[in-house]
């Protein structure tokens, strides 16, 4: 199969090291990941999803929603580098696999920055209801059978419940809530598609690194007072970390693993791991009806059975 002989090419752009970050092969890091179902990884995924733009919120006063995007960025490609060589991977990647990493790169750049300007004004609530409407046409997509159809039905109702959706008089925050939600139907479509060609967690890095080199002159301004104040440039380091770092290496375990139907599914779950995060975190116990959505979803999830990736 043509995707089975792009593996090699992007295993050695980047040797040994990029090798034991693809998941192919009888490596440790592949071993430890199979060793537990993609779900666990997804779940994992879905609680630093919400924990990241809830720190992030916090810091807008101080740097600036731009200024918060571009340090989130660039504290994921600083990891990323050492581990994946970015630059190795992408000189000996051939043009199609440049291709898919420069898209995946330039996703994440724009992704990242309409999700914060988002964020800053509109209410959570509503930029996660849209960008959840993404995810239903993806799912409906490689969804074929009435009993997934069913799943993903009762999956949408429980997510109704749970989100408070609101239309907003604010067309610029709509406007950057549905480019949000468009672009992460495209970290959906791209970033599963290099998960199965095998450059896993490789390609994560070399994109990250493009998305760096494109919000380099866009933020920077914006990001400079976090560099005077330890403090402030300690806890936009644990939002990049939380934000993406971990959620992006566990969305790639569990994408080699899943078909992007049901990926694009579980991600009904987002909604739950909120609410979940709400109580422990800030003590927003749930209502009856938040209850009733959360009880729909996972059962949505449960109804649901994945064909082969």
């Amino acid at each position: 199969m043509k995707t089975q002989t792009q593996i090699p090419t992007a295993s050695r752009a980047a040797g040994d090291a990029d090798a034991a970050l693809t998941l192919n092969g009888p490596t440790a890091l592949a071993r430890a990941v199979n060793a537990l179902p993609p779900h666990v990884w997804f779940c994992v995924s879905a609680v630093f999803h919400y924990l990241g733009p809830a720190f992030a919120v916090l810091l807008f006063d101080q740097v600036g929603v731009l200024g918060m995007a571009w340090l989130r960025i660039a504290t994921a490609a600083l990891i990323f580098a050492p581990l994946t060589r970015p630059w190795c991977v992408f000189a000996r990647a051939d043009r199609a696999q440049r291709l898919l990493l420069l898209t995946f790169g330039a996703c994440l750049a724009v992704m990242n920055c309409s999700f914060y300007l988002a964020l800053d004004r509109l209410p959570i609530s509503l930029v996660a209801a849209i960008e959840f409407v993404g995810t239903i046409g993806v799912a409906l997509v490689g969804l074929r059978s009435p009993r997934n159809f069913a799943a993903l039905a009762v999956a949408v109702i429980g997510t109704l419940l749970l989100i408070d959706v609101k239309w907003s008089s604010d067309p610029l925050g709509l406007f950057w809530a549905f480019l949000n939600g468009a672009l992460f139907v495209g970290y959906i479509v791209v970033g599963h598609r290099i998960a199965q060609t095998g450059i896993g967690i490789a390609g994560l890095g070399t994109a990250m690194a493009v998305a760096f080199l494109i919000v380099l002159p866009i933020g920077f301004g914006e990001a400079l007072p976090a560099f005077s104040s330890p403090q402030l440039l300690i806890a936009a380091i644990g939002v990049g970390v939380c934000s993406s770092v971990i959620p992006y290496i566990c969305d790639q375990f569990a994408m080699v693993r899943l078909p992007r139907a049901s990926f694009a599914l579980m991600l009904s779950l987002l909604p739950l791991t909120a609410t979940l995060i709400g109580v422990i975190v800030l003590r927003q116990v749930p209502s009856v009806s938040d209850c009733t959505g959360i009880a729909l979803v996972i059962a949505g999830v449960a109804m649901h059975r994945p064909g082969a990736v």
